[in-house]
């Protein structure tokens, strides 16, 4: 019997949302991707640490943390066999299917959830509908559950389909904060790949529009400063200790003078700090989590490294030291414009696309650069692509969600781009 992903799309999407998990933690979620995986039938499957390189990963969360959500995941089922394949936060996976001679064309998803508590009231859908994530602080607001979904829906209607070749998926970790990319790529399942998709959904692009090119993503580095002082009481001996919150502050205000660069966009922001115990007391330490982008990698490293320029003068004017750690970072790779030419001639077939964008800044950042920039490297073709989707709010918002009839039109779409580059490769006249 089929195991018919596509008469379930929206319903799997719903089982995914539910159960959002961070960055190297996708334990449950990798577990119920396997699961599909083998029920759709694969001829091999890599899970965890067979997926990926250890050396390479980035922003590793604390081992509390991931011990934290891997007991969560053996309270909730998750068989044994792929708690040992995920042993310390080694999430996502690989799986292929070989048809024939033919091409290799991969297909890249993200898997991770984003640190934001969902909405519970009535007007939302998932609220009302029952499918609200049941990870209090965790939801699913930038699409990966749908992203998942339409993976596995892609999957199952290539088998089906007169493709000849090798079709890869990648379910990519820790995508939120740029740490699963490089890894996923050192993995070396992408290193035969000859034609890769990546998935975008929305992106403020409505239902029934394709983006044929999601271009210009900016490169991007997170970092995280912790500065150290000595305390003091601040009534009675205000200028007894070293302040690091003084020196934090410095920090914060001088890296938005950083000076803007002569060939290109830069960004830079601080949205976390930590630190201190108490008003009366001069702090001895507080750490705070930046970011910094580029419209090129060459302009991200120049603005990091004032940042970090900026961030040591701060500590040195008030006799504070300070440790800066480099956490993750993505780099600026362009798709593929002949790539993206058979991506919107593909969409304007596809009764439920309305509207065929070639080309739209991706205006983020994303890690799957890594993956294409080694496709580019090996004299593949790589894309980014965006399947429109309406939203009541925007990404990273607690309300977000998508309209699902967008499941149905985005696997239409992959599946006829994966057959049509298949073809084409076994018909050079084409």
């Amino acid at each position: 019997m089929p195991h018919d992903v596509r008469n379930r799309l929206p319903a799997l999407r719903r089982a995914f949302h539910r159960h959002p998990e961070p960055a190297w933690c996708e334990f449950r979620t990798t577990a119920r991707i396997a699961a599909e995986l083998d029920q759709i039938g694969v001829d091999e499957i890599a899970v965890g640490q067979e997926a990926l390189s250890t050396d390479h990963r980035m922003a590793v969360p604390s081992t509390e943390t991931i011990t934290e959500w891997r007991d969560r995941a053996v309270i909730a089922g998750v068989p044994q066999h792929v708690i040992e394949l995920t042993a310390d936060g080694h999430t996502g996976a690989v799986a292929a299917v070989e048809t024939g001679d033919g091409p290799t064309v991969g297909l890249r998803v993200e898997i991770d959830g984003v640190s934001i508590e969902e909405s519970s009231a009535v007007g939302h859908r998932p609220a009302a509908e029952g499918f609200r994530s049941e990870c209090e602080g965790y939801m699913h607001a930038c699409g990966h559950d749908a992203h998942i979904a339409i993976a596995l829906g892609v999957l199952e209607a290539v088998k089906a389909s007169d493709f000849s070749g090798t079709f890869k998926l990648f379910f990519q970790p820790a995508e939120e904060v740029a740490g699963g990319g490089k890894p996923l790529t050192e993995g070396g399942y992408v290193d035969d790949v000859d034609y890769l998709f990546a998935l975008q959904l929305g992106l403020g692009h409505p239902t029934g529009t394709v983006v044929a090119n999601a271009t210009r993503p900016l490169a991007m580095a997170h970092i995280n400063a912790t500065f150290e002082g000595a305390s003091a009481h601040a009534g009675t001996e205000p200028s007894g200790g070293t302040n690091a919150m003084q020196a934090m502050t410095t920090a914060v205000q001088n890296a938005y003078g950083i000076p803007r660069h002569s060939e290109g966009m830069t960004r830079v922001n601080f949205g976390r700090v930590e630190g201190g115990s108490a008003s009366n007391v001069i702090a001895e330490e507080v750490t705070i989590d930046g970011e910094v982008r580029g419209e090129t990698t060459s302009l991200m490293e120049y603005v990091r490294t004032e940042l970090e320029r900026v961030v040591y003068a701060a500590a040195e004017l008030h006799d504070c030291g300070v440790v800066i750690r480099r956490i993750s970072e993505s780099i600026r790779v362009d798709g593929d414009p002949a790539l993206a030419t058979v991506v919107g001639d593909v969409a304007r077939r596809i009764p439920s696309v309305e509207t065929v964008c070639p080309e739209a800044s991706l205006g983020v950042s994303e890690d799957v650069t890594f993956l294409m920039d080694r496709v580019h490297d090996r004299g593949g073709r790589a894309v980014c692509l965006v399947v429109g989707t309406d939203h009541p709010t925007a990404h990273y918002t607690p309300t977000f969600d998508i309209d699902e009839r967008s499941l149905d039109t985005a696997v239409e779409l992959l599946t006829a781009v994966v057959t049509s580059v298949a073809s084409q490769r076994r018909d050079p006249k084409r």
